[in-house]
C-alpha cells in the first residue's frame, strides 16, 4: 500500500540506487513491449504536448517513475522523425513551484516563433487535501531547454465550477491563441471552457463549449478541438457514463463529436453525436497534432485509470498506442495506423484459403510481435475470426457473427486476467459480408483497425511468452480469406 508521503515525492527525490533497482525488476518482465512508447519504470498514463517542431516530433507523457501507481506526475520527453522510432530526451518537467506542488498534470504544446510553448494543469494539494488547480506554461527552445512562466497564467477554478479543472488542449487560429479545458460544474456535471489569448499570458474566458449535452458525466478530462476540412471534431474523455448494451463499457470513455466548425467568439458547436473513438478495453486520453504534411496525427494513452494490469507485478505499467492518421467520412472519423509504420515490416508470409467449419493453422503465421492484414468474404458461415498469441487453451479473438452483424473482441482467454469486473468481450455492430482486419500484435497489446478504420479495438492482452500461434476459423459454414503478415 503506497502513502502519500511515497506518492508525492519528485524524481530528483529519488533514494540512492532505488530506480536502479527498479530498472532492474522491469527488466525482467515478461510483458515489455518491443514497438510502443512504455516506461523505463514506474506508470505512464496521458500522452502530452504532442507537436511538430524543429524538424522532429515531440512528443511527452504523464510519469510517475517509482512504481506502476498514480503518483506524483511528471512530464518525461520522447522525440522522433518518422512517428516509429522514438528516441528518450529524458525528464522534461518535474513538479518545483508552487503551482504545481502534487504534480504536473496533463496538457498540451504549441510551435510558436522558434518556440514550443507547453501549456499544462499544475495540480495542488493544502493541508486539509483540498485541491487548487492551476494551468501554466513552459517553453522549450530550438536547443530542447525548457523553462517555465514564474507564475501561473489561469490561477484556480473560474466561478461556478469546482477544483476539478484541467487539461489545456492550446492551438492558434488567427491573431489568436485559443484552448479547450476539462471542468466540472457544481452540479457534478462535466464540460469544457474555452479560452483565448494574445500573447500566451493573459487569457480571456469565453465560457462553455456550448453543446448539446448537458449531463453527460461527471468530468470531461483531456479535451482537444480541431478542424478536418469543413468539420469540427471535438474529442474528450468523458467520465460518468453508465454502460449502454455494447456502448461505455469500461470504466471511462474517449470519444468524440463532429459538427461544422467551432465559432471562437462564442463557443457555440453545432455537432451530431458522441461516438466512441475506440471499441476495446484499453483506451483513453488521446490527444491529436497537426503534422507538417496536413495530417491530423492522433496517439493515446493503451491504458485506463483505477483499472488493474498485470505488468504492475513489473515495477511499471500501461504504454501508448501506435500514432494513427485520421480522416473524416460519411459523418465518422476514420483511424488508420501511420503509413510510416511500414518500415517496421521484416519477413513477408501470405496465404489464401477458404475456410470451412473449423480452425486452420499455417507454418508461416506465428509469433508474438507483427503486423497482420486479413480479408474476409462470408458465404455461409455463422460466424468467422482469428485467434492470436494461441497455445493451449490461451487465445485472443477477433471475430464477425453474421447473426448479430457484429465484430467481437474476447480476451477472456488471452493470459492473465485484466479489468475482469468490466467484462471480457467487446463488440461493435457492423453490417458486411466483407470484414477487413489490420492488425498490429506487440508483446502484450492488440489494436484492430476494422474496414480501414471505420472501428478499432485496442487492448493490453498478458498471454504466456511461448502463445505464439495464430489460427483461423469459420463455423456453421464458409468464408474465403486472405492474409499477409509481416514479422517485427
Amino acid at each position: 500500500m503506497w502513502t502519500n508521503e511515497q506518492r508525492y515525492r519528485r524524481f530528483t527525490d529519488q533514494l540512492p540506487g532505488e530506480i536502479e533497482e527498479l530498472r532492474g525488476k522491469v527488466s525482467s518482465s515478461p510483458w515489455r513491449q518491443s514497438f510502443h512508447i512504455q516506461p523505463d519504470t514506474g506508470l505512464l498514463n496521458d500522452p502530452n504536448g504532442f507537436s511538430y517542431f524543429k524538424g522532429e516530433y515531440h512528443l511527452f507523457y504523464q510519469w510517475f517513475p517509482f512504481g506502476p501507481v498514480h503518483g506524483m506526475k511528471h512530464w518525461y520527453h520522447m522525440k522522433s522523425s518518422d512517428l516509429v522510432h522514438w528516441e528518450e530526451a529524458g525528464l522534461a518537467l518535474e513538479p518545483e513551484s508552487y503551482f504545481e506542488s502534487h504534480g504536473v498534470f496533463s496538457g498540451s504544446g504549441l510551435a510558436h516563433e522558434e518556440k514550443l510553448y507547453l501549456f499544462y494543469t499544475g495540480n495542488t494539494r493544502d493541508d486539509d487535501w483540498i485541491r487548487t488547480p492551476y494551468q501554466c506554461m513552459a517553453v522549450m527552445d530550438k536547443n530542447g531547454e525548457i523553462s517555465k512562466f514564474k507564475d501561473a497564467v489561469i490561477k484556480g477554478s473560474p466561478k461556478g465550477y469546482t477544483e476539478h479543472f484541467r487539461d489545456p488542449k492550446l492551438w492558434k487560429a488567427g491573431n489568436f491563441f485559443y484552448a479547450v479545458i476539462g471542468a466540472q460544474r457544481e452540479n457534478l456535471t462535466g464540460t469544457a471552457l474555452l479560452y483565448r489569448s494574445e500573447n500566451l499570458r493573459e487569457w480571456e474566458l469565453i465560457g462553455e463549449l456550448q453543446i448539446d449535452l448537458k449531463e453527460f458525466g461527471f468530468m470531461w478530462e483531456c479535451p482537444d478541438y480541431f478542424d478536418i476540412g469543413d468539420h469540427g471534431i471535438f474529442l474528450f474523455s468523458p467520465q460518468g457514463l453508465e454502460a449502454d448494451g455494447d456502448l461505455y463499457n469500461n470504466i471511462y470513455q474517449s470519444g468524440y463529436m463532429a459538427g461544422s466548425k467551432l465559432n471562437l467568439e462564442t463557443g457555440v458547436f453545432t455537432h451530431g453525436p458522441f461516438l466512441e473513438l475506440d471499441r476495446g478495453f484499453d483506451f483513453y486520453a488521446p490527444q491529436t497534432m497537426l503534422a507538417p504534411d496536413g495530417r491530423r496525427i492522433l496517439i493515446g494513452w493503451m491504458g485506463l485509470p483505477d483499472v488493474e494490469d498485470p505488468a504492475a507485478e513489473g515495477g511499471w505499467s500501461h504504454c501508448l498506442t501506435i500514432p494513427r492518421e485520421l480522416s473524416f467520412l460519411n459523418g465518422k472519423l476514420l483511424q488508420q495506423p501511420v503509413k510510416e509504420l511500414e518500415s517496421l515490416r521484416g519477413a513477408k508470409a501470405e496465404i489464401k484459403d477458404v475456410l470451412a467449419d473449423g480452425h486452420k493453422e499455417y507454418q508461416s503465421f506465428t509469433g508474438k510481435t507483427y503486423e497482420m492484414i486479413l480479408e474476409f468474404e462470408n458465404k455461409s458461415a455463422v460466424e468467422f475470426g482469428v485467434e492470436l498469441r494461441t497455445r493451449h487453451n490461451e487465445k485472443t479473438v477477433v471475430k464477425y457473427t453474421d447473426k448479430e452483424k457484429k465484430v467481437i473482441l474476447d480476451r477472456s482467454l488471452s493470459g492473465a486476467p485484466a479489468g475482469v469486473e468490466y467484462g471480457t468481450v467487446r463488440k461493435t455492430r457492423l453490417e458486411s459480408h466483407r470484414i477487413k482486419l489490420h492488425i498490429f500484435v506487440d508483446v502484450s497489446s492488440v489494436e484492430v483497425f476494422v474496414n480501414d478504420g471505420e472501428e478499432v479495438f485496442t487492448s493490453r492482452i498478458y498471454p504466456s511468452s511461448d502463445s505464439e500461434g495464430i489460427r483461423f476459423f469459420a463455423a456453421g459454414g464458409e468464408a474465403n480469406f486472405k492474409a499477409v503478415k509481416w514479422n517485427y
